[in-house]
């Protein structure tokens, strides 16, 4: 072999050399954090796991002989809020929205399930059960501390660890149903408001253009009914079946005023009262939609 052909060869320019693949070994290239699942990228927010959701208690936190929960349900945009309003004016409820504290949550400084809630929210899942559970029980006992105001007629039903609780898009699975009664509160009754899909969505599309919630767009409403249809029917079912849910059907014909006056008819025989009249003077609401409440004193508040 030639000089020439022993160069050809240290340096594979020969056509029938081996690669330099094939006799080295291989180095693999530097792992970035999207390439491998195990290392999170540096600016990575923390990821909330099973281990780190929230303790819930094993038994009953607060007696349901005293404390009144009527959990509120309906599909997206079926008038479960505006309801809630005229509830709270005339019989002192604190109302409670699941969906409004899980929003705040996601965007308080430092929390540690913010992230997970905003992808559930868009995609149109549900959070788990834990951290709805918990931010619920934190925000009923921040209010049983400091009641709201109520008139004079209704001030009893706050008084002695006594309170009211409307708590509306709860529960959406029956793991939150059966963990609610268990180490929460024993719910009372389920109000259930049933209207049609095109309904729903015509009033959600019609809030988007004011609420700034990333799921008031149509992609995200239709899961919204999917994951409704699914998961939260079940639990209407089950509560149906306890002979604990009031329905409400509605269209979108009746004023909400007569949708209403259906409501409280349902009601009053299942909390033993009837209500006073609603304060002349005080316009009744214009829309079924459910407003984007705040709850500062509330939603702050850490798990």
């Amino acid at each position: 072999m030639t000089i020439v052909d022993k160069l050809k060869e240290k340096l594979h320019l020969g056509g029938n050399s081996k690669s330099v693949a094939s006799e080295s070994p291989a180095v693999p290239p530097k792992s970035s954090a999207s390439s491998n699942p195990a290392v999170p990228p540096k600016d990575a927010s923390p990821v909330a796991t099973k281990d780190s959701l929230p303790d819930l208690p094993e038994t009953e936190v607060f007696d349901h002989e005293k404390v009144t929960v009527i959990f509120v349900l309906g599909g997206p945009g079926a008038g479960k809020g505006t309801q809630c309003e005229n509830l709270v004016r005339d019989y002192g409820f604190k109302h409670l929205s699941a969906g409004d504290l899980l929003r705040a949550e996601q965007t308080r400084e430092g929390s540690e399930y913010g992230d997970m809630i905003k992808q559930c929210i868009v995609e149109g899942q549900i959070v788990p059960m834990e951290v709805t559970v918990k931010l619920l029980e934190n925000a009923m006992r921040d209010t049983l501390a400091k009641p709201p105001s109520v008139s004079s007629e209704l001030s009893s039903a706050w008084e002695g660890g006594k309170g009211r609780f409307l708590i509306d898009g709860f529960p959406r699975k029956m793991d939150q149903a059966i963990k609610f009664d268990e180490a929460v509160c024993q719910s009372s009754f389920v109000l259930f408001i049933a209207t049609t899909e095109e309904v729903m969505l015509e009033r959600l599309l019609e809030r988007g253009k004011t609420s700034g919630r990333s799921d008031d767009n149509e992609e995200s409403i239709k899961k919204r009914f999917k994951t409704f249809e699914e998961t939260s029917m079940p639990v209407v079912d089950y509560y149906r079946s306890k002979d604990k849910v009031v329905e409400a059907s509605i269209d979108s014909s009746p004023p909400v005023q007569e949708v209403y006056q259906a409501v409280r008819a349902a009601i009053d025989p299942r909390l033993g009262v009837t209500a006073p009249q609603p304060v002349s003077g005080i316009p009744e609401p214009v829309a079924a939609v459910e407003p984007v409440h705040d709850e500062p004193a509330v939603l702050g508040k850490p798990l």
